[in-house]
């Protein structure tokens, strides 16, 4: 860390008055002085919002904690994810790439404990997600499904609910349900229609409406724009960029459609058979090499069909 610091107050905070020789060794006392000429704030390392620690996930005919103890179980153990490891900061907006079947749904599920690891630790804020109520970290982390249920609701219905049992008012209820009504595009006739009166696509918008009325502190979204023309699929973006870099939201997305995932994301998680085979900043993925692996993924998963 301390030769990091030291880095960016050459590279970045460079001046007359800063004798760069002096950052060859660390100098607790000149860096202070750097920062504090240029009014600058020395500040901490950003601490992970999530944190994965050797996460494994393998079939629910498995007892969770026994697979990592049992050499021979382990050999013979298909995993829907084997010992993933990552961090997500607050303000991430990361898409999670992967041919079908790679893991993104079943990491996504673990995220707000619709599945539980077999191995493996999944931290929120520095606290373990076995430790924390599911409601309470569902309030916090939530996640929306691609083929998501209104539960026999209008759409009215369902975006009030979430806010329902947290027992706000209604006048802050219709207030929440206005605001992202406005912010998402979605018209008033829509209201007093049930699921089956919906398009797939608008049952989409509906849930992630459903989900942002919430306001959590994480977003996890399942292929949200799978089903959405194009102009809906880039302005529901925008939000979410919006929300990530303003209010700092995070986002976690699962999607196929790279050309909107490399527009959208600054971080990729690239699984491959349940297994993290990259962690990296967006600008520094090459995406056609990715297209290229994901294509030649599914084409193998065909024949193997076959």
């Amino acid at each position: 860390m301390h030769g990091r610091l030291g880095q960016r107050c050459t590279n970045r905070y460079k001046a007359d008055s800063c004798d760069v020789n002096r950052l060859t060794t660390f100098n607790p006392l000149h860096l202070t002085q750097c920062f504090e000429s240029r009014n600058l704030t020395l500040q901490p390392p950003k601490s992970a919002q999530i944190r994965a620690e050797r996460v494994s996930l393998a079939p629910k005919i498995v007892t969770p904690g026994t697979v990592r103890a049992d050499k021979h179980l382990a050999a013979n153990v298909h995993y829907l994810l084997r010992e993933v490891s990552f961090e997500v900061f607050r303000g991430d907006r990361i898409a999670l790439v992967g041919a079908s079947g790679a893991g993104k749904t079943s990491l996504l599920r673990l995220l707000n404990r619709l599945s539980e690891p077999t191995d493996g630790v999944i931290y929120l804020e520095q606290r373990a997600l076995h430790e924390i109520p599911a409601v309470q970290l569902r309030q916090q982390v939530v996640l929306v499904l691609q083929e998501s249920k209104l539960l026999g609701m209008t759409v009215q219905q369902a975006l009030a609910y979430p806010l329902t049992l947290r027992q706000l008012e209604k006048q802050t209820i219709q207030e929440r349900i206005q605001k992202w009504r406005d912010r998402l595009h979605m018209p008033a006739d829509w209201l007093h229609r049930t699921e089956l009166q919906l398009s797939v696509g608008q049952r989409q918008l509906v849930a992630i409406a459903r989900a942002l009325v919430t306001e959590p502190k994480v977003l996890l979204l399942d292929e949200p724009t799978a089903s959405l023309d194009l102009g809906r699929g880039d302005w529901l973006l925008n939000v979410l960029s919006e929300l990530a870099q303003v209010h700092g939201m995070t986002v976690i997305m699962a999607n196929h459609q790279l050309e909107l995932a490399e527009q959208w994301c600054d971080r990729v998680l690239h699984l491959e058979q349940g297994v993290l085979q990259q962690d990296v900043a967006a600008q520094q993925m090459n995406w056609q090499a990715l297209k290229q692996t994901l294509v030649a993924a599914e084409a193998q998963q065909l024949e193997e069909w076959d």
